[in-house]
């Protein structure tokens, strides 16, 4: 599998030793090497001579009563897509893309610094620093004279343009945190963004326009809707909108959003760029070829057109696309003259003013406007291109890297926290930590996660992680080796509930733990367990919370014993490695069985550590209950328990006190293919979803079962042909059935695509009503063939119907919900009544043209790509009035399996269990009080010197639980009681800017008197429908009179044309404005923790979070002389 068997699996020895030497280099040389800049320094700005005019300040002027026409000169360099990340920036593989980053910034840093009137906008932090290293001192501080005067602006400032569909929201804040910190740190205040520009990801999540509004950005600006709804907004003029991103935050997440005319490319036609084949503007008087009258005319009538959608008398005209300006000349020099050419027409009563400018300063033109503007309440998903084109296939992409991508994640947090606790600072912990945020940076770029890059692209943002994570895991295996072996300190007097904070009381110890990392764990693979006889298992657990988790250790035999620090001896259970896992041909390990045992009371931000001995005894192999040919078959314990029927299938679930009908089968469609000429010809393909027919195909009748039972788990292996299996099991007192499945590889000697979905079906009523989750947060309400703000018309039924699945699905009627928790980023529907399908697998044989110009075929070791992973289903009762309730228990379950407790293995085979008791600290917290369930400690982790980032966040929405929907107080210093903090001071969400001096634009949403009639509404012909053209999508957005149509393709598109003509806006059912609106009268009490013992009335330290709220701080911790 691609993301811990296959991509593990490379030799990165050689790469990990070159970068601990390079690490090595630049701590020696620390103060003297730019190159080696990994944490970068407050800037001394005394150098710059010129005063600071930056920001809104350093905007253009408009002329009043004039069309203005912001000319944006940008460039979009993709972090990886067709080449890897280095070929792109050092312009390498030309063969595949004429691309060079390094190239774009050297030309336009030189363009920009001989006319102060020009502008340009850079977005890829990630690019930006690259380069920035390179650079002389002399040209850096000519580079932050441009930032300083507003020439050179930076425009999102993440490390990378995250994907909004796939990517999770804690590695979308960290992201957003890392790539703003080095900016504010290399620039100051003028470096700070206040417009989000994600013009290329295929969608737009709520929550993510949420985090912007939370992270102190004014506005959003975007290239991708779907085509019916582009439509209807630039006829209705609502194109522009305060989008009002949380039902629960209210104010604080209004965003004011603009979706662009041209996605992000330059007007047709108008393309300087040495990339391009558009006519320059030719000037020269007695020239044959002068064509300055013409091109004006043109430019004025495309201007004029483009301002009919809009409200004020701005707009937006992006010049530039995909890795433009590496000759910034061509544009620059074609610029002035299109903006000299067509302003000295305003003598002659032209009222069309042309300028350079940013998205930032558009924004500012259309505050100053002073009119009111529409709201949105929902989401921008699905994204439709044309009416054969839902792109929807990307949610479930590469499922392996997906996954992956979020097994960096939970590291990237375990190394945070460690590095932030460690009792000794090495100066190689900083450099380490930064190279894994990057990496994980890289993984949210929209052509990294959503799995839309080549393979060999693939390949090396795995690379790229993995070596990130080995280069981290020398942080932890350090930190936790102080925190084991250091007896320094003297034992903690307090007890925290029944756990107490216990230091080695013995000599110190001259031994270091390895604390190594198994990343095969999945496949049932790990070196420790497999080869010695005695080996430690330390957990650490990232949440502030205490938790018990089931830990299952991969083992050549039976014969094992496991003993805490305290002597006792853990019951355990011994379970078969699935004989499909123990066959897969890349798996080479001993590893036959799977040790269970139950790891409980795990400290909050802390670890507990284990000795596993390998024993002499003869313990019962697991054997399987006997076949049951006659009667149901059932797995489970008080909480939850399936029961399956004579065919090998789930039937029920029993929870709550109620029986529902739930079975879960796996089913397939088939892959549309075609030659992509046409719009009804479009193949499925990476970025697309499009089944040949709305019809699923079944993968087997009768799956073969066995049972295992025992006191700790119940589990189910079902076998259901040769290329998928599964097991289903109930662990004992948890809540949640796990339904852990294996797929692959996916045969196509039929010539034929397949995607592969899991379906659960019940009979609970849910109207065509369901819920999919947010980037992982809020939930948003979704109905079958349906969308809130237009009257949709679909001739993709399937996969009109698909939504990114970041965490959950779930649906519900007055009695009983139904909600399925993910392990990685899915794609997902309620295709039916009573139905959930999750899309885990696609393996296809034609490429959907929009530019990768490769089939989604993947392999590893001579076949099909095989993944593996999970999903959680909970069912109980969709009533609210007892706590906690199911969608409380939805939400602790999707915390804990986003960072459950991180396995470190040891080889103890020098240590007897005696010496390792006595003179090791097996048991450590990092927290004086633990947080209540429904509040997580998001971020942890060290910042500038003597100072440490904390994020907070509720994890419930208002109305989820009576109880764990209510805010809650807390005193910091109460819970980080390990950190002298002395000062403590809020930030915004991505800790660029501090939240008492943030002072975000305010945009007055339309009043109820106003309709979306307002601005005028007609029916658009035929010829009038903007689609990307099916032969070449990525040229340009084209009215859809320029591509040849047969009478199918006109009867189809008849069905597309607006109908809006006598449209009434209370027709429309926007289920989640009804939502929002219900919960902003939501009234939540307060929760105030208070531990005696720890009493700390420092207001100053005090904080409250309301449902769904998230708050930074940045403390300033005393250090210990």
């Amino acid at each position: 599998m691609h993301s811990t068997a296959s991509c593990c699996r490379y030799q990165f020895g050689s790469a990990l030793q070159l970068f601990t030497v390079f690490l090595l280099i630049c701590l020696w040389n620390n103060n003297h090497n730019k190159l080696c800049e990994a944490r970068p320094q407050t800037v001394e700005h005394e150098k710059i001579t010129v005063d600071k005019k930056c920001g809104y300040e350093s905007c253009p002027k408009t002329k009043p009563n004039m069309l203005n026409v912001h000319l944006v000169p940008h460039t979009h360099d993709d972090v990886g897509w067709l080449k890897t990340v280095d070929q792109y920036y050092y312009g390498s593989q030309t063969l595949i893309q004429k691309a060079g980053v390094q190239y774009i910034l050297d030309s336009v840093v030189q363009e920009l610094l001989k006319d102060s009137e020009k502008r340009f906008i850079y977005v890829e932090s990630a690019f930006f620093f690259k380069w920035w290293r390179e650079q002389t001192p002399e040209l850096q501080e000519q580079v932050k004279m441009l930032v300083n005067e507003g020439r050179l602006e930076f425009i999102g400032g993440a490390w990378s343009m995250n994907d909004e569909a796939t990517a999770h929201y804690q590695s979308i804040v960290d992201q957003f945190t890392w790539g703003l910190r080095r900016l504010n740190d290399t620039f100051g205040e003028c470096a700070r963004p206040r417009v989000g520009w994600q013009i290329d990801p295929f969608g737009h999540s709520r929550e993510m326009a949420s985090m912007f509004a939370q992270m102190g950005f004014d506005g959003l600006f975007f290239g991708r809707l779907d085509y019916q709804d582009k439509m209807e907004r630039l006829t209705t003029k609502s194109a522009e909108m305060i989008w009002r991103a949380s039902a629960n935050l209210d104010e604080p997440a209004h965003l004011f959003t603009g979706a662009l005319y041209n996605q992000y490319q330059p007007p047709p036609g108008f393309c300087f760029d040495i990339l391009c084949a558009d006519e320059p503007i030719i000037d020269a008087k007695h020239s044959p070829d002068n064509n300055v009258n013409r091109r004006v005319d043109e430019f004025i009538a495309i201007s004029r057109n483009m301002s009919k959608g809009y409200r004020t008398n701005n707009i937006l005209v992006t010049m530039g696309e995909d890795f433009h300006y590496q000759n910034a000349i061509s544009w620059y020099k074609n610029l002035d003259k299109l903006i000299k050419y067509t302003n000295a027409r305003q003598e002659n009563g032209s009222n069309v003013n042309l300028l350079y400018s940013t998205p930032s300063c558009y924004l500012k033109s259309l505050h100053d406007a002073g009119i009111t503007w529409p709201t949105k309440d929902d989401d921008f998903f699905p994204y439709a291109s044309d009416p054969h084109a839902y792109w929807t296939g990307y949610f479930t992409s590469r499922p392996t890297l997906k996954r992956y991508e979020r097994v960096g994640n939970h590291f990237l947090q375990v190394c945070k926290q460690l590095t932030a606790m460690a009792p000794k600072i090495a100066g190689q912990f900083e450099p380490h930590l930064s190279f894994l945020r990057e990496a994980m940076g890289v993984m949210q770029h929209h052509d990294a996660v959503t799995g839309t890059e080549k393979q060999a692209v693939a390949a090396d943002y795995a690379r790229r992680l993995e070596v990130a994570i080995r280069a981290c895991a020398t942080n932890t295996k350090e930190i936790l080796n102080q925190l084991t072996i250091d007896t320094s300190r003297n034992t903690p007097e307090r007890e925290l509930g029944k756990r107490e904070r216990r230091w080695a009381t013995g000599p110190k110890k001259e031994y270091l733990f390895k604390f190594e990392t198994c990343t095969l764990l999945n496949i049932s693979s790990c070196a420790v367990p497999e080869q010695a006889d005695k080996f430690t298992l330390t957990l650490y657990n990232p949440l502030a919370q205490t938790v018990t988790d089931y830990v299952r250790v991969p083992v050549p035999n039976v014969n094992y014993i496991v003993k805490d620090f305290d002597d006792v001896t853990i019951e355990t259970q011994f379970l078969p490695v699935p004989a499909p896992v123990q066959d897969l041909n890349f798996r080479k390990s001993s590893a036959t069985y799977e040790l269970v045992f139950t790891a409980t009371e795990l400290p909050a931000l802390g670890y507990k550590s284990y000795y596993i001995t390998k024993t002499n005894g003869n313990n019962m192999k697991p054997v399987p209950d006997p076949p049951n040919q006659s009667s149901f078959t059932s797995i489970g314990n008080e909480f939850i328990r399936l029961n399956f029927d004579t065919n090998g299938f789930l039937v029920t679930v029993t929870s709550d006190g109620m029986t529902r009908i739930v079975n879960q089968e796996f089913v397939y469609y088939e892959a549309a293919t075609g030659n992509n000429r046409e719009f009804r010809n479009r193949s499925s393909g990476a970025y697309i979803f499009r089944p040949a027919r709305d019809q699923v195909r079944s993968i087997a009748l009768q799956p073969k079962l066995k049972i295992y039972r025992g006191d700790l788990v119940e589990e189910v292996h079902q076998s259901f042909n040769e290329w998928v299996s599964q097991v289903v099991r109930v662990y004992r007192q948890q809540r949640h059935a796990e339904f852990e499945w294996l797929v692959g590889p996916i045969p196509v000697d039929d010539g034929k695509g397949k995607e592969i979905v899991s379906r659960f079906n019940s009979d609970i009523s849910n109207a065509d009503i369901f819920y999919t989750d947010s980037n992982g947060r809020e939930m948003i309400k979704r109905k079958r063939d349906h969308r809130d703000t237009w009257k949709l018309k679909l001739l993709e039924h399937t996969a009109g119907n698909y939504y990114p699945i970041t965490t959950k699905i779930a649906l519900e009627d007055d009695t009983a919900r139904m909600a399925i928790l993910t392990d990685r980023a899915q794609g997902g529907s309620s295709m039916g009544a009573g139905s959930l399908e999750l899309m885990i697998h696609r393996r296809l044989l034609h490429d959907d043209a929009f530019g990768v110009n490769e089939a989604l075929n993947e392999t590893a070791y001579g076949e099909g790509l095989v993944a593996r992973g999970t999903h959680y289903l909970i069912v109980g009762s969709s009533k609210k009035n007892q706590s906690p309730t199911t969608q409380a228990i939805e939400r602790f379950t999707q915390l804990q399996k986003l960072l459950p407790a991180w396995s470190l293995f040891s080889n103890a085979e020098n240590i007897s269990y005696e010496d390792w008791r006595g003179n090791f600290t097996n048991i450590y917290t990092g927290v004086g009080m633990e947080l209540p369930a429904n509040i997580h400690l998001m971020s942890y982790e060290p910042w500038h010197e003597n100072e440490i980032l904390v994020r907070f966040e509720h994890i419930l929405e208002k109305d989820e639980d009576p109880d764990y929907s209510q805010a809650v107080q807390f005193n910091v210093k109460n819970i980080l009681t390990n950190q002298n903090i002395v000062d403590m001071r809020e930030t915004t969400l991505s800790a660029n800017a501090w939240l008492g001096d943030n002072q975000r634009m305010q945009f007055v949403p339309d009043g109820p008197e106003v309709a979306y009639n307002s601005y005028g509404v007609y029916e658009r012909s035929l010829d009038q429908q903007l689609l990307l053209r099916a032969d070449r999508p990525l040229a340009a957005a084209k009215f859809h009179n320029e591509v040849e149509r047969d009478k199918r393709e006109e009867e189809e598109l008849l069905q597309m044309t607006t109908n809006r003509l006598k449209f009434n806006i209370y027709e429309a059912e926007e289920l989640n404005r009804e939502r929002a609106e219900k919960l902003r009268k939501v009234k939540v009490p307060i929760r105030r923790l208070h531990d005696e013992n720890m009493k700390n009335d420092d207001d100053r330290f005090l904080i409250e979070l309301s449902p769904m709220e998230m708050r930074t701080y940045i403390l300033t911790i005393e250090k210990e002389n």
